[in-house]
């Protein structure tokens, strides 16, 4: 991701900064998806985890974080994932 892009973009729930999730917290991440774990926060999102997890977007705190799904980061409320 663009570093201008980057330092721009925020979490939509608490305005933390976002940054590149880690090789290790995309491992987990990936994992968590082909068990059938990975689940983002709201039951009634359309957002489809039958892709694999290639990058994400790791708020400050770490706890929560944005999938990216073909180069486009999916900021919203509901979709984060928690950590």
């Amino acid at each position: 991701m663009v570093p201008e892009l980057l330092a721009l973009l925020r979490c939509p729930e608490t305005g933390q900064r976002l940054a590149p999730a880690t090789s290790g917290q995309l491992e987990t991440l990936e994992a968590r998806r082909r068990d059938g774990t990975l689940r983002v926060r709201s039951a009634d999102s359309q957002l489809a985890m039958d892709e694999p997890v290639e990058a994400a977007l790791v708020r400050e705190d770490g706890r929560v974080c944005y999938a990216v799904q073909r180069g486009i980061p999916l900021l919203l409320p509901d979709h984060g994932i928690e950590l």
